[in-house]
C-alpha cells in the first residue's frame, strides 16, 4: 500500500486540477473554491484511512478519540470504509452523529451548572436545520452536494491509489491498466 505521504503528495499533486476542473464545470470561482477545500480536507483529513491508526487520524489530534467507535466498528479497508460508494457517505454521517453527541455532551454540564433546562433531541435537529440554512443562504441551495463532492473526490483518489498499489505489489499492473 501507498505510504500516507505518498497520498499526501497525489492529493496536493491533485488540488489544481481539481479546482481548475471545478471551476471549468461550474464557471464559479466560489463554489471552484468549496469543492477544492473540501477535496483538500477530505484528502489529508477525512479519508478512508480514519479505520486505523494512520496519519489522517492523527492529524485530528486531541479529537481523534471521536473515531475510536469508527475503528473498532469497521475493519480497515473494507468496503464500508475504503469503498467509494459508501464510505464517505457513512464517514459523514457518523461524523454528524459524533458532533451532536459531543455538542450534547458540552451542553449538559453547561445546563446542569446554571440549572436549565437541557435542550431535547428535536431542539438539536433544529440547530443542525439553521446552520445548514445559513449556508445555503450565503452559498447557494446546492453547497451540501458541493461539500460532499469534494469529500469524495480526496477519499476517492485515496481508495483508487489503494487499489492500484495492490495492482502493482502483486504484479497485475497489466489488469489494472
Amino acid at each position: 500500500m501507498p505510504s500516507g505521504k505518498t497520498h499526501d503528495a497525489i492529493t496536493i499533486f491533485l488540488v489544481a486540477p481539481t479546482f481548475a476542473a471545478t471551476w471549468k464545470l461550474t464557471e464559479s470561482l466560489p463554489l471552484a473554491l468549496i469543492v477544492t477545500a473540501a477535496f483538500l480536507f477530505g484528502g489529508l483529513m477525512f479519508g478512508p484511512d480514519l479505520d486505523t491508526h494512520s496519519k489522517q487520524y492523527t492529524r485530528w489530534s486531541i479529537f481523534c478519540y471521536l473515531w475510536y467507535p469508527y475503528q473498532a466498528f469497521f475493519k480497515h479497508r473494507s468496503r464500508w470504509s475504503h469503498g467509494l460508494i459508501f464510505g464517505t457517505l457513512l464517514r459523514v454521517v457518523y461524523f454528524m452523529g459524533a458532533l451532536t453527541i459531543l455538542s450534547f455532551l458540552v451542553v449538559f454540564p453547561i445546563t446542569f451548572y446554571t440549572g436549565g433546562e437541557l435542550p431535547n433531541l428535536m431542539e438539536f435537529f433544529k440547530a443542525w436545520q439553521n446552520v445548514g440554512e445559513y449556508f445555503r443562504a450565503d452559498f447557494g441551495e446546492f453547497i451540501f452536494l458541493y461539500v460532499f463532492i469534494g469529500l469524495w473526490l480526496g477519499a476517492a483518489s485515496h481508495t483508487l491509489t489503494d487499489i492500484a498499489g495492490s495492482f502493482v505489489k502483486t504484479g497485475r499492473i497489466t489488469e489494472f491498466l
